[in-house]
């Protein structure tokens, strides 16, 4: 692999994938439910604890390799090395996210140029909207689904450098902009000091067992663990790179959108006494589009705003879904990027043309599969079972099959060697045994 990222480009890149459309409804709506603050601190005790462990191992696995997670695995095994490579198929999830996820990207879309003109003044009405997009507008929703597909995929054929890196140098900043200018019209509403309280009073009494089984899952899932990307990312690691400091950096960059965005949304929520406890896709394209019109003109400019900072998010993390597939495919069987890009293209539009149908009226009954339609599916799979499966590979992988030797190496000038051994004690036992914990409540819940 010859391209390298710059520093700042690999921080932003990797914060660009982590930060998505979870730090507009899922982040928020559990820390205004589970004590607040007090959520925050617990996520981050356990982020610490858990997926920043599991984070730096996939950091250890793509820079000492420098390779795809296939090969990647394969090259870094001592012994059985055809089945280890087997581990490499959290590239695979990757893709299956991109398929769904480029979906909602194209529904975005759609409300960055509808928002303009038309802003539903009721919830029936928005509901209304929303459900036609999602069940009968085919068209529609095919039109802008595609043409999402294709910018991801045209940033993706620049190459690491050009492309991946120089999107999120633009847009990670300029979605830090947008939030900030968002920000800072919303302390002039009065609904800011309830958002404010909601967001950031802590109140620990609030927190029990389902409020950390909650932030272990954010923990693990808010830092695109167990997909690919890090290993795929960190093989164009510039050596020089602080490898832990650039990664407690793209942590705090993740939880700071999160509470941005928070407490964007929420005082939106509490100017207009709408229900602060709703999350998903409903809170943002049914809930807040109605809050929006009751602003008039204003309204159009922050919507507008806001799903355009909501799409740069999804971008930066759609382009990250696809490298790693895209790499593979380059270093196992010599394609050009081009030739790569191309296979992924027609396999990921087809499954996200199967995504949308399956939630089309006249459709959905020919692509729902266990009682779930593929779009659900796809997301189930891909959430309960490949990447915390993935992550598990990874703690035995770096933990029990790799060189302790090598690992050190790679991070001995940026931690002492008794940091370093918590850190290795944490990933071999710790780590693991959090995420089957995750898994089987996601599974059996």
């Amino acid at each position: 692999m010859n391209e390298k990222f710059s520093k700042i480009g690999f921080i932003l890149a990797v914060a660009g994938s982590a930060v998505g459309l979870g730090n507009a409804w899922k982040f928020p709506t559990l820390v205004g439910t589970n004590g607040g603050s007090a959520f925050i601190v617990l996520y981050l005790i356990l982020t610490f604890l858990v997926s920043f462990i599991i984070f730096l191992g996939e950091i250890a696995i793509g820079k000492i390799s420098e390779k795809d997670p296939v090969n990647a695995y394969k090259t870094l095994a001592p012994k059985y090395k055809n089945g280890w490579k087997f581990a490499g198929v959290c590239i695979l999830g990757a893709i299956l996210i991109f398929s769904f996820y480029s979906v909602i990207m194209g529904w975005i879309l759609k409300y960055v140029i509808s928002s303009i003109n038309y802003l539903p003044s009721d919830i029936e009405s928005s509901k209304k909207i929303f459900q036609n997009l999602l069940s009968s507008d085919l068209g529609v929703i095919m039109f802008y689904y595609t043409i999402c597909v294709v910018i991801s995929f045209y940033v993706v054929s620049k190459g690491v450098k050009s492309g991946i890196e120089r999107l999120n140098v633009w847009m990670m900043p300029a979605l830090f902009v947008f939030l900030v200018l968002m920000l800072f019209y919303s302390m002039s509403m009065e609904g800011f000091a309830k958002s404010a309280e909601f967001m950031l009073k802590p109140n620990f009494s609030a927190l029990n067992k389902d409020s950390v089984l909650q932030a272990l899952g954010l923990a693990f899932f808010t830092l695109s663990l167990g997909v690919g990307t890090i290993i795929t990312y960190a093989a164009s690691l510039p050596d020089k790179t602080n490898l832990v400091t650039s990664s407690i950096s793209i942590v705090f960059i993740n939880i700071l959108i999160g509470v941005m965005m928070g407490l964007i949304v929420f005082t939106f929520i509490f100017e207009f006494n709408a229900d602060p406890t709703q999350q998903g896709p409903g809170l943002v394209f049914i809930s807040l589009t109605t809050l929006f019109a009751k602003l008039g003109i204003a309204g159009h400019i922050f919507a507008v705003a806001f799903f355009v900072s909501l799409l740069f998010a999804a971008l930066t993390s759609a382009v990250s879904m696809i490298e790693p597939s895209v790499v593979f495919l380059m270093n196992s069987y010599k394609f050009s990027r081009k030739k790569a890009l191309l296979l992924i293209f027609i396999f990921v539009y087809i499954m996200g043309i199967g995504c949308i149908l399956s939630y089309q009226a006249n459709t959905a009954s020919s692509f729902t599969f266990f009682n779930k339609p593929l779009f659900d599916l796809l997301d189930y799979f891909t959430s309960n079972l490949l990447m915390p499966i993935s992550g598990i590979i990874v703690s035995i992988f770096v933990g029990f099959i790799m060189k302790r030797d090598s690992i050190y190496v790679l991070f001995g000038k940026y931690m002492s060697k008794d940091v370093f051994a918590i850190w290795y004690f944490l990933l071999r036992f710790i780590a693991p045994a959090a995420v089957l914990y995750i898994m089987i409540n996601q599974l059996f819940a």
